[in-house]
């Protein structure tokens, strides 16, 4: 029987998809990797009967990157690369091992329990083994330029082990769907096409792009400025295609507040009354001057006269039209200025719902609905929820209204509910953004609202008023959506021209003009938009970019202000080439990627020709770096005015300062030289105690919020002593030999939880001791209100794990008699079993001999391979036999 291998874009979406395909008949089991299940059925497929097995990628499978050499800021020139520097793609999530379960994970007469060993053997074998692979392929993606991108990324890992005899392109097939319903996954399947490759080179492209033009701006300028100035508050310096121009519209909304100047202006207000009647206030039709005399000039006019004579009274009934089909940038618009979401949250939100089957996708351009769509089923479906049911019904009972015509960009349908929910079903901020979605639904199919409007002029003297009031009709949409409709206001008095009223007060009222407030999200997404700067997909990672990178700060209102840095950033760009911030040059790079996806311009000769554009940019900006440096010294103080002494230069022994504005750094300003942190911790001098190699002062960096600490010298930090050391490793890693501090006297075991971390012995945590992690987050509680604790030279007989010497207070000793003193093996010692615990993150359990040490190694001394006393699983014989004789 054939096996046919199913693809989606998430796990929630395989379970959905398989449940509904297969009639909620599948089984289920977890993949190899813990991350993607795998749903098995059988069923019929191209008039066969066939073996499914749908499951699932967690995003992109893999990522673009400069090979390794070039990813060394220090050694490479930020020119090379954008030309010399060769890409590779690599695994987006490496510890998902995404291909290896891709290819793994499907041959169709495996065992699971084979499955479960060949975790254990060599990836050569895994591919010799899978070249059986699956039949046919049927791809799940998101149905947009990303998820085309990605259908190829699958393909590239699974076309190698799929069975020779089938494994062409008439087997492969694509799956076109825009919600998660019965109908629509059945539809899709009925009619499945073939992946778009054009459109995944133009993702291809976009990536290659924004890596090379991205990474030689921004390490540049980073490094740059880094080593200048110290209160920069920027951990990166980052330049982006997309991201500075959008950095660029809030500058320039800064720009145009700090250089606006407020203009005085007179109105005339005026107020009439008629018998009892409240006083009506009257619009004066010149609207504003800006000279005083000439205001009180037309006041006086008006003063002659007691009366105002009514000129005319027009009444004419309008409209307030049902808003268009809702797209993904009217969502991110509204959700940002109406529900206080920033646009990255909300389509979080939105995915979220969508993969759970509560919306259609929500990734669209799209404003009109096709002529098939089924509007009054899905309407239907909201008939019974209290807060629009009434409306509903009375909609599915008189009928519907078309909605307006919009704009069908060819993705995907405009977003839509696809089913009923609860607030109780979705939480707050989820049921926010769906009763939002579905009450815009509900007013595209509404009747517009209709109201009446009247307007009655006067003269007063020979001047010109009005007053105009609406009236309500019909609410129409207004019904559902009750923030667009007509605001409640006192009616007019009732009156036909030549009628008169009595002037109550005509005076003259001094104002100013206004300067524009700073950019809210709503109004910088629709800017984005309108210069065709990022896509529906990527604004939102656009404009929280540019908040990660402190160049603006989100204030009330969802307001963006742009910070000094930011202001300085894109004032250097206009001062050196405006080109570089000015949305017009991406804009044309966009177009130029969507002719790619339609298969109307070449990708190598787009992506050449783009990338010869920005390197001739860059070289000119690297020579007029000077002119933005002007600039940074009038915002910035220069390194060696900056930070406070902290530790004594090796190389002068006077004092370096620390820098705590990001990115925290220690600079000697007697030797001019910076060296590079930890980030996002506290740094404070360690006893004074100096590296045997250097001489530097070490410093301890402190984790707050793990409670996790360490040791380390700052010029080691940044220059590696030895060759198993990589930059920015400290003393819990460093491989001296004899040092007291380094992992050789300190190391006691391998980490409990990764694969390759050692679990080093903090001697100043007393007297809560305890040892964590040097690659992780793990740390071990050890020996509570111990006098002291040491590292033995020794190692245990079973484990080769290194030995500790603890002396216990008297009064709490767990060593019978008066015996205060013990050495043992942390995780082997009976003794020490009820002493230690494990804290991973907010997890907390007690970490008992041997189970919980499974993976624990002697590798302190560099000794130890594994320990597993009693915890440590070994591979069963007979499995094992089994396994060979199932390959032979």
């Amino acid at each position: 029987m054939r096996t046919v291998l199913m693809v989606a874009e998430k796990p929630s979406l395989a379970q959905s998809i398989a449940k509904i395909l297969s009639k909620g008949n599948c089984t289920s089991r977890k993949g190899l990797n813990g991350a993607c299940s795998v749903h098995e059925y059988m069923g019929s497929f191209m008039g066969q009967s066939v073996r499914f097995k749908m499951t699932s990628v967690c995003g992109h499978v893999m990522s673009l990157d400069f090979i390794g050499k070039y990813n060394n800021w220090d050694k490479v020139d930020p020119a090379e690369l954008f030309s010399k520097a060769p890409t590779e793609k690599k695994e987006a999530n490496p510890k998902l091992n995404m291909v290896k379960f891709l290819q793994v994970g499907f041959n169709r007469t495996v065992p699971v329990f084979i499955i479960d060993l060949l975790c254990c053997l060599s990836t050569s074998l895994i591919c010799q083994v899978e070249a059986k692979g699956c039949d046919m392929v049927v791809l799940w993606l998101d149905c947009d330029k990303e998820g085309e991108n990605i259908c190829f990324e699958v393909l590239d890992a699974i076309l190698p082990f799929m069975n020779k005899s089938y494994g062409s392109e008439k087997n492969i097939f694509r799956a076109k769907f825009s919600s998660i319903t019965d109908t629509d996954i059945c539809n899709a399947m009925n009619r499945l096409g073939e992946p778009n490759r054009n459109e995944a080179l133009s993702v291809d492209a976009r990536q290659e792009l924004d890596l090379r033009i991205g990474c030689a701006f921004t390490r540049f300028q980073t490094k740059y400025f880094q080593g200048k100035y110290g209160n920069l508050d920027s951990s990166l310096i980052s330049f982006g295609p997309c991201q500075t121009p959008t950095l660029g519209f809030c500058v320039e909304r800064h720009d145009k507040i700090q250089s606006f100047k407020p203009e005085t202006y007179w109105v005339i207000q005026a107020k009439v009354f008629k018998g009892k009647e409240s006083p009506l206030t009257l619009d004066w039709e010149r609207v504003r001057v800006f000279d005083r005399e000439v205001g009180q000039m037309f006041v006086n006019i008006a003063k002659t006269s007691r009366e105002a004579r009514v000129e005319s009274v027009s009444k004419k009934e309008k409209a307030k039209q049902r808003p268009l089909a809702l797209n993904t940038v009217e969502m991110l618009r509204v959700a940002s200025s109406a529900l206080g979401m920033g646009p990255q949250h909300a389509m979080q939100i939105a995915e979220r719902l969508y993969t759970q089957g509560y919306i259609s996708y929500p990734r669209t351009e799209t404003t009109h609905y096709p002529e098939n769509f089924d509007l009054k089923g899905t309407l239907r479906q909201q008939a019974n929820n209290p807060f629009w049911a009434d409306t509903v019904k009375a909609l599915l009972a008189e009928g519907l209204n078309r909605p307006r015509k919009g704009v069908d960009a060819g993705d995907h349908p405009p977003i839509t509910p696809m089913r009923a929910a609860s607030e109780s079903e979705l939480g707050s901020d989820g049921w926010r953004l769906y009763e939002y979605i579905t009450r815009h639904f509900i007013a595209t199919v509404s009747h517009d609202c209709k109201y009446l409007q009247t307007t009655i002029a006067f003269s007063i003297g020979t001047e010109a008023f009005s007053s105009t009031g609406k009236t309500l009709i019909s609410a129409g949409f207004t019904e559902v959506m009750p923030w667009q409709g007509i605001p409640d206001e006192e009616s007019l008095p009732a009156c036909e021209r030549g009628d008169s009223f009595t002037v109550d007060e005509v005076k003259l009222l001094e104002k100013q003009t206004n300067p524009p407030d700073y950019l809210t999200e709503a109004e910088l997404i629709t800017l984005m938009e309108k210069h065709g700067i990022g896509t529906d997909a990527s604004i939102p990672v656009h404009i929280n970019n540019i908040c990660q990178r402190n160049y603006v700060t989100v204030e009330s209102g969802r307001r963006l202000k742009p910070t000094n840095l930011g202001i300085v950033l894109v004032h250097g760009y206009y001062k050196i080439d405006a080109e570089l911030v000015l949305p017009t040059i991406r804009s044309a790079v966009e177009k130029q990627l969507n002719l790619i996806a339609l298969g109307k311009a070449n990708y190598q000769q787009v992506l050449q020709h783009t990338l010869d554009i920005f390197k001739r940019k860059f070289h000119y900006f690297v020579d007029s770096i000077a002119g933005m440096d002007e600039l940074m010294e009038v915002s910035f103080s220069p390194i060696a005015d900056t930070g406070k002494p902290l530790s004594r230069c090796g190389k002068c022994h006077r004092f370096m300062k620390y820098i705590q504005a990001k990115p925290s750094r220690l600079h000697c300003s007697h030797c001019d030289e910076t060296y590079s942190l930890p980030q996002n911790g506290a740094i404070k001098l360690y006893k004074e105690l100096r590296c045997p190699l250097d001489e530097f002062e070490l410093v301890l960096w402190t984790s707050g919020s793990r409670g996790k600490s360490y040791p380390l010298c700052p010029y080691c930090f940044s220059n590696p002593p030895f060759r198993d050391m990589k930059k920015g490793m400290g003393c819990n890693e460093c491989t001296h030999p004899s040092c007291q501090h380094s992992l050789n006297s300190l190391g006691i075991g391998q980490c409990v939880e990764c694969e390759s971390g050692v679990l080093v012995f903090d001697p100043t945590s007393g007297p809560k001791w305890k040892m964590a992690c040097n690659k992780c987050n793990v740390v071990v509680h050890f020996f509570e209100h111990a006098h002291k604790v040491q590292v033995s030279a020794e190692s245990c007989d079973s484990c080769e794990a290194s030995l500790v010497v603890v002396d216990f207070n008297k009064a709490r000793s767990p060593l019978p008699g008066d015996e205060t003193q013990h050495s043992g093996c942390v995780f082997c010692d009976p003794v020490f079993q009820d002493l230690v615990e494990l804290k991973h993150a907010t997890m907390r359990h007690p970490m008992h001999r041997g189970g919980q040490a499974r993976r624990q190694g002697g590798r302190g001394r560099g000794r130890g391979r594994r320990i597993g006393g009693r915890g440590n699983p070994k591979k069963p014989k007979d499995k094992m036999a089994a396994l060979a004789a199932y390959f032979v």
